[in-house]
């Protein structure tokens, strides 16, 4: 297995956040950055994007580099998993992150949103986490953490693809948790309404307030808080997914 010399020149763990290049990926990596992790950002279209995270989490002392990979094709998937070892020599943690997120009720959804949606946020969590999970195994120690969604938990009419795709994304995660348990610990974390005020869809349309108990969007930090838990502290959880939403499932 090929190692960067310069992988040992720190006690870093090595963290590999997909769909990294904007909004809640890219917030991600650069929290894991202040938190110990080297981290590798993974990007499909958001080069500009995911060059500024690697320039914000190198500014506060920490090690990354940005990859560019298609994480819904295998082919692509393993070279992101060759760059990375090549880079910094281990994986200690994946986020599955990446995600398409387009409206697309019954009578409006395509072929080709239905396929492009799975393959990306179903599919490529899949392949992700199957391409790690030897390497984890053969070091004795990493962690998953997928990025679900409340649309896996509750029925979003208004996007179907995606809701069946985050309703399998959970699903996986417990499989998983099973199948690679006790060496790695697989989650997932299932954000309701999370607004990037910087990075916010032209037209996009948000649940009101008042149908959140606690009437209020999420931010970037109300993820990012339970990543890094899960990340570094939790030893006694795995196959959980975590619902932060503000109590609006309950409502």
């Amino acid at each position: 297995m090929p190692h960067s010399d310069r992988y040992f020149k720190g006690n870093n763990k090595v963290a590999i956040v997909t769909g990294a290049g904007r909004r809640l990926g890219k917030s991600i990596a650069i929290e894991l950055g202040k938190n110990a992790f080297d981290v590798v950002i993974n990007y499909l279209s958001s080069e500009k994007g995911a060059q500024s995270g690697v320039k914000a989490i190198k500014e506060g002392g920490g090690r990354a580099i940005a990859i560019r990979a298609d994480i819904s094709k295998k082919a692509d998937v393993s070279r992101l998993i060759r760059k990375t070892l090549a880079e910094f020599g281990r994986i200690d943690l994946l986020v599955n992150n990446s995600a398409v997120f387009i409206e697309s009720p019954l009578s409006k959804t395509t072929e080709e949103i239905w396929d492009q949606t799975i393959d990306v946020n179903l599919k490529g969590t899949f392949l992700c986490s199957q391409a790690v999970a030897p390497y984890m195994l053969n070091q004795g120690s990493g962690k998953i953490i997928n990025i679900a969604s409340l649309g896996g938990i509750q029925a979003w009419k208004e996007h179907v693809p995606y809701s069946v795709s985050k309703a399998g994304v959970i699903m996986l995660t417990k499989l998983l948790g099973k199948a690679l348990g006790p060496t790695i610990a697989v989650n997932a974390i299932a954000p309701g309404t999370i607004i990037f005020e910087d990075d916010e869809p032209p037209g996009i349309k948000h649940i009101p307030q008042n149908k959140i108990i606690l009437n209020k969007y999420g931010r970037s930090s109300d993820i990012t808080d339970m990543l890094i838990f899960l990340a570094k502290t939790a030893k006694y959880i795995t196959g959980q997914v975590f619902v932060i939403d503000g109590g609006r499932s309950i409502n």
